[in-house]
């Protein structure tokens, strides 16, 4: 390609950035509408809007379903959705293979460790302790647990001040295997109550929603995307390679530092409050890439955008598909999100480096 050529694409692709951004500012909004005007009980947001704008009371059922229920539902899945589809952006990023996942960090395994205990031993703590954390046990127990396992992760991986990508991602597979083994200890030894609790957090759900749980989350989250996208610039720089980045003045140890921070906070707290939602960090990256190019500073904020908006139409999916029940939202987005992913995959087989 000729310097011509590169100064002319370098405009039309910064173009379809802020279209792309400002078509997904709409989508949210979209999507959020839906969302509030959806569930198993016949609540027209169109009524309620225009009592609000009337200055009338809402009935009883209407501020239940709408302000107590719908709506905390609908603030955790765009903070959700956000944070994974940030976190996996700066994944692949700082490990510079399309496949990272946040995942690998260790979050997702220990937070997954975290709340088995709470689930299967909680009962056993002192009365003092569950009553002061009451129905938040498996929240707190979640997110301890995944901080812990990327503690542990980051200083198994991290010699003489430089933390090993590769090291990093190899440890993160043992850890999840050990992990795995001590979640299927405490399986065993669950009671049918138990296990059924363990299956649904497992798999991912928002139902479990609350103004409680949203202050004390969302500032965790909105929080590490901010400040992961303040990276945009450095993972540029690091895509080039760590040498390069480092000549031309980037602190590659501290940029691994605050991205693997800020993916730690932004996906313990996501799956603290949701459980194991998968798909949503690989396949967002993905398909932005593809429609816009690789240059962090547009992707990581228009993945949070298109992140929010996926996981918001999976919960919308998730409560109507088998309404009244529920399907868990972690399946409704494996549905959905390997397919995307197989079809990303094929087409840019031959493309992508492992």
């Amino acid at each position: 390609m000729t310097l011509a050529q590169t100064n002319h694409a370098m405009p039309n692709r910064l173009t379809k950035s802020r279209v792309l951004h400002w078509g997904l500012l709409g989508g949210v909004f979209l999507v959020s509408l839906a969302s509030l005007a959806t569930g198993a009980t016949d609540v027209s947001i169109v009524t309620v809007l225009a009592k609000l704008t009337q200055g009338q009371p809402l009935s009883r059922i209407e501020q239940v379903v709408l302000v107590d229920i719908r709506l905390p539902r609908l603030a955790m899945g765009l903070c959700v959705g956000a944070a994974l589809a940030v976190s996996g952006a700066v994944m692949q990023g700082v490990f510079r293979n399309p496949l990272a996942d946040p995942g690998i960090v260790g979050v997702s395994a220990g937070a997954g460790l975290g709340a088995i205990l709470a689930i299967v031993l909680g009962a056993m703590l002192p009365v003092g302790i569950l009553t002061v954390v009451g129905s938040q046990l498996v929240t707190i127990s979640a997110f301890l647990g995944g901080w812990g396992a990327t503690i542990l992760l980051y200083r198994v991986s991290t010699r003489h001040g430089r933390t090993s990508v590769a090291t990093m991602l190899l440890a993160g597979i043992a850890l999840a295997a050990l992990v795995g083994a001590a979640s299927g200890g405490l399986i065993y030894l669950a009671d049918d109550a138990q296990l059924r609790d363990v299956n649904f957090w497992s798999l991912g759900s928002l139902a479990g929603a609350s103004w409680t749980k949203l202050m004390v989350a969302a500032p965790i989250m909105a929080g590490s995307i901010v400040g992961a996208c303040l990276l945009g610039s450095g993972l540029n720089a690091l895509a080039l390679g760590e040498a390069t980045a480092h000549h031309i003045g980037i602190d590659v140890q501290r940029l691994k530092n605050l991205a693997i921070l800020a993916v730690a906070a932004a996906t313990g707290a996501a799956v603290a409050v949701s459980g194991g939602i998968g798909f949503i960090g690989i396949v967002v990256p993905h398909l932005l890439r593809l429609a816009t190019g690789p240059d962090h500073r547009a992707l990581l904020p228009n993945a949070a955008l298109l992140g929010a908006i996926l996981l918001v139409l999976a919960d919308m999916i998730s409560r109507v598909v088998i309404a009244p029940a529920e399907l868990p939202i972690g399946i409704v987005t494996a549905i959905l999100g390997s397919p995307v992913f197989l079809w990303v995959l094929l087409r840019q087989k031959g493309v992508v480096d492992l």
